[in-house]
């Protein structure tokens, strides 16, 4: 589309990114998972149990949005939560057994999503990685990539 070539940077990358997650979100409903539930079990998977702060640091979201994200997978069996053992005041989120079942079919619903290639170039990889950090840094404390 010639449009596409007035549009700014800024409307291309929350556009890409907007058609991006309505794909998966489709692609994952019938698992009862959005992609941020996806992205928040498969960070869950690779750090252990954390906290809902820490888990919502490394997806660099804000802790209100984790919370109901992790709800969702809760209500759904996919995490579990549990009392911290050094501070009873923090719940530590872990990855349920069924979480890591639907997280194996999510895993295979996304590489279907991108069997066309355009998403693992990894030139655009690098590149949205740099966007991220960069942006990301005064943020989050930090570069702290997920996912």
């Amino acid at each position: 589309m010639q449009e596409l070539e007035q549009w700014p940077t800024g409307r291309l990358l929350t556009t890409a990114a907007r058609l991006v997650d309505h794909a998966w979100n489709a692609g994952l409903s019938d698992l009862g998972l959005t992609h941020a539930g996806f992205t928040a079990l498969r960070v869950l998977q690779d750090n252990g149990p954390i906290n809902q702060t820490k888990l919502a640091q490394l997806i660099r979201v804000q802790n209100q949005t984790m919370g109901k994200t992790i709800e969702k997978l809760q209500v759904n069996g996919y995490v579990e939560r549990a009392r911290g053992e050094v501070d009873q005041r923090i719940q530590m989120v872990s990855v349920s057994e069924s979480g890591r079942t639907a997280l194996a079919r999510a895993q295979k619903i996304e590489q279907s999503l991108v069997a066309g290639g355009g998403l693992l170039s990894e030139t655009l990889r690098t590149e949205l990685r740099n966007l991220i950090d960069e942006l990301g840094a005064g943020r989050t404390g930090g570069p702290q990539t997920a996912g």
